[in-house]
């Protein structure tokens, strides 16, 4: 089973490849970043002192976060996931897959693993792209030095871990909704949906039962600027059991559709 496994996530790795997901992760992780840089090209009388502030660090992940954890990390997971399901539905290739020597929770963990591993590349290209977006001033504009604060890295790659569980219900609803229905415009309109409703109910004081809404929630909570009044009290729990809910409730659909097949 695991050597049958790796073959298959190496096939489906290598399938990524013609999917407009592996052009997006990379766009994505890089989009924010670059329009850091790009201002404070821009805004250079104000990098000396920014650059000697000592909470320089938190203030530059704060600030590229915002608009992540708001609006491209959900979408990057729900475009990505629906694009990597496409491949096989573009092609008309679900029923040559079947006819592989391996077993279907095989096909659909390997897959799945995939859509995970993007998104993992993602979330550390990103973390790149925040240093990147530090580093480049200094070493373009003459009187900017580097930081002089201490790089936090253990607690923004701890940060980055939660983030990355936040996410995981969205991948295993969007699998599912990719899975089930073949026109693409479905997951994803059903995705953005659930996205926007996720974002209204920021107010509500049970929005963390919403398994769209956990990166928004993980990024305000730490923002006296704009608390959210829900509680997020055992979030991450919830996030991993919808994930599991979620991966099951989606490899039934798999395995039925499959024996049809």
């Amino acid at each position: 089973m695991s050597g049958q496994f790796f073959d298959a996530f190496g096939c489906e790795w290598l399938k990524r490849r013609r999917s407009l997901g592996a052009w997006l992760v990379i766009v994505g992780a890089f989009f924010t970043p670059a329009i850091v840089v790009v201002a404070r090209l821009l805004h250079q009388a104000q990098l000396p002192a920014l650059y000697a502030s000592p909470d320089f660090w938190t203030s530059l992940w704060r600030s590229s976060w915002e608009s992540m954890a708001i609006f491209f990390v959900p979408m990057a997971a729900i475009l990505a996931t629906s694009l990597v399901v496409q491949i096989e539905v573009r092609n008309n290739a679900w029923k040559q897959v079947h006819t592989l020597p391996l077993a279907t929770v095989t096909i659909f963990l390997a897959k799945l693993a995939v859509i995970l591993v993007m998104l993992a590349q993602f979330f550390v290209l990103f973390d790149l792209g925040i240093y990147l977006s530090a580093l480049l001033p200094s070493l373009l504009i003459g009187g900017v030095s580097y930081p002089s604060a201490p790089l936090p890295l253990r607690a923004f790659l701890a940060d980055t871990a939660i983030y990355f569980v936040d996410c995981l219900p969205i991948v295993a609803a969007q699998y599912l909704l990719s899975l089930r229905f073949d026109n693409f415009l479905v997951p994803i309109g059903v995705g953005f949906m659930a996205w926007i409703a996720a974002l209204a109910a920021l107010s509500w004081p049970h929005v963390r039962f919403l398994p769209y809404a956990y990166t928004m929630l993980d990024y305000l909570k730490d923002n006296p600027a704009a608390r959210s009044i829900a509680t997020t009290s055992g979030m991450h729990g919830l996030a991993l059991s919808w994930f599991v809910l979620f991966a099951l409730a989606g490899y039934a659909l798999f395995a039925r559709k499959a024996c049809k097949g």
